[in-house]
């Protein structure tokens, strides 16, 4: 599944940045994260509880920042394991800046199974365009 997005920020490039790389505003706002703790500077150890249509599961996920530079852009990658299947996923933030506005445009790929995917397949693209707006909406209310 593709996933992409673009998001307003009433606020400079680098206190955008520096929420999108904060564990405690990610936990904040990633939707069902019951919890998260550092791995090293970059990973991240997260526990989520996340439901598609009926089917709900909790995940163990490990979670990377990657290739960054800082204020502009990184990559964002996600594996996570749990009863009902597995979560995978890659994403490319890009911040741009212009008049004290930041732009956060989102480039991801994610891919999904066992019972979660196989129940909830029709809506799954819906789900996880959803857990990102929540996500971003989230993160723009922190910012300000």
């Amino acid at each position: 599944m593709k996933f992409t997005g673009t998001y307003e920020f009433e606020a400079p490039a680098q206190k955008v940045w520096e929420a999108l790389i904060n564990p405690v505003s990610l936990a904040g706002c990633i939707p069902g994260c019951q919890d998260m703790e550092a791995i090293n500077e970059d990973q991240y150890k997260a526990n989520l509880t996340v439901g598609v249509g009926p089917v709900r599961g909790r995940y163990t996920a490990t979670i990377t920042i990657r290739d960054k530079t800082p204020f502009e852009k990184f990559r964002l990658v996600v594996e996570g394991t749990g009863a009902v299947g597995f979560v995978n996923g890659e994403a490319t933030i890009t911040l741009t800046e212009q008049d004290g506005t930041t732009s956060v445009s989102v480039d991801s790929d994610a891919q999904v199974g066992g019972t979660v995917a196989r129940v909830g397949q029709r809506l799954m693209d819906s789900v996880g365009k959803m857990m990102m707006d929540n996500f971003f909406n989230c993160l723009q209310q922190s910012v300000k």
